[in-house]
This record gives structure tokens, C-alpha cells and sequence, in this order.
């Protein structure tokens, strides 16, 4: 089987053991990819999706916003050529040098710092979170202060330790979100999710 017909088949399969899941088309676009990528239907029980989270990601994207991660493993999840079509830079600060410094001279961890160091790209972003709790509560942090304004993030840390904790503050939040209740998650997850807006932007193309 071609890739492609793997991909159709793999979507149909989920379609048909999640039916009569409740999510409308676009939510149900989020989730199915979401679940393609990871295998885990939990996801149906556990994701956690603001009201204007889609529309403001597919905006960010038609915009030509910075889609900004915690990892790189998440920036290699994502479709950046199709992100550079709509004139998206994709960003990840994680090996910048001044993370590390940053790290020690503050005691924390680099994918915190990364976050700091995002502030100049972060109007109008899109934020995406599939490994570091201590980027989410960064980012939670700097947004309550008022010195971080995305349009969506996208919060999906993995682990054992403030996973679930970052997850559950970044749910009661105004901030357009896309998260999910627990420990699960994951770049790959985080990077389906970003994927899914990307599919959906394209496709509403005028």
C-alpha cells in the first residue's frame, strides 16, 4: 500500500471505532489526527478544547504567524513546508546557547528560558508544548502577566512530574487552547495537532 492509501485506511479505522464520538468536524479532525498519531483513543475522553482555539489557529496559520515549539522533536513533527506556504516561520529556541545560559544563571530548566527567549515572536503565535511542563507553566506565567499574547497554545506536555498540573491550570484559562487531561501527551501528539490546523487552513482556502 502507498502511504496515502495507509494514511485513508488508518483514518477510516478510527472513524469506525470511535463512532458516535460527539465532536463536530473540526474538533473530530483535531482528535482523529491526534489518535492516528499516537494509537490511543484516550484522547476521545481526555482532550480539552477551548471554543475559539480552531478558528484561532487556522488564523494564525492563513496570517502567516510564528508557530513556536518547546522541542525540536516537536518542530520536526510539523509540516513546514506547507507552514512556509502561508509565510509561517517555525521556531524552536531550545539549543540557542542563551537557553543554557539562561538555565544556569537562573536555575531552571532550558526549555523554560526557551520561552523567555520567544517573547519577541510571540504576538499572534501559535505555541506548541508536547515534552516540557516547566515551558507550559512558563508560558502560563507570562501570559498571566500580560508580556505573552498567542493565539493558541498548544499544551500537551508529556511526564510525571507538573504534566497533568500545567495541563489542568492551562483548562481553566481564557487563552485559546488545545490540551487534554492527565499525564499523556507528547511532541508527536502536540505536532499532529498544529498538522490538523495546517490540513483544515488549506483547505478553507479561497
Amino acid at each position: 500500500m502507498l502511504p496515502q492509501e495507509i494514511e485513508q485506511k488508518s483514518m477510516q479505522i478510527i472513524a469506525r471505532e470511535a463512532l458516535g464520538h460527539g465532536f463536530n468536524p473540526q474538533e473530530w479532525a483535531v482528535v482523529s489526527r491526534m489518535i492516528h498519531t499516537s494509537a490511543d483513543f484516550d484522547y476521545l475522553k481526555s482532550i480539552r478544547i477551548h471554543s475559539l482555539a480552531i478558528e484561532s489557529g487556522i488564523k494564525a496559520i492563513k496570517q502567516g504567524r510564528s508557530v513556536i515549539t518547546d522541542t525540536n522533536m516537536a518542530l520536526a513533527g510539523l509540516r513546514k513546508n506547507d507552514l512556509a506556504g502561508f509565510g509561517c516561520h517555525t521556531l524552536c529556541f531550545i539549543q540557542d546557547p542563551r537557553a543554557a545560559r539562561m538555565a544556569r544563571e537562573h536555575e531552571t530548566t532550558r526549555a523554560e528560558a526557551a520561552v523567555d527567549l520567544a517573547l519577541d515572536h510571540m504576538q499572534g503565535s501559535i505555541y506548541v508544548v508536547g515534552n516540557a511542563p516547566t515551558a507550559l507553566m512558563r508560558l502560563i506565567s507570562l501570559i498571566q502577566e500580560g508580556r505573552a499574547s498567542p493565539a493558541l497554545v498548544v499544551g500537551l506536555p508529556v511526564g510525571f512530574v507538573n504534566a497533568a498540573e500545567s495541563k489542568a491550570e492551562l483548562a481553566g484559562m481564557k487563552v485559546p487552547h488545545i490540551t487534554n487531561h492527565g499525564r499523556k501527551g507528547g511532541s508527536n501528539v502536540a505536532a499532529a495537532v498544529v498538522n490538523s490546523l495546517v490540513i483544515m487552513a488549506a483547505s478553507n482556502e479561497t
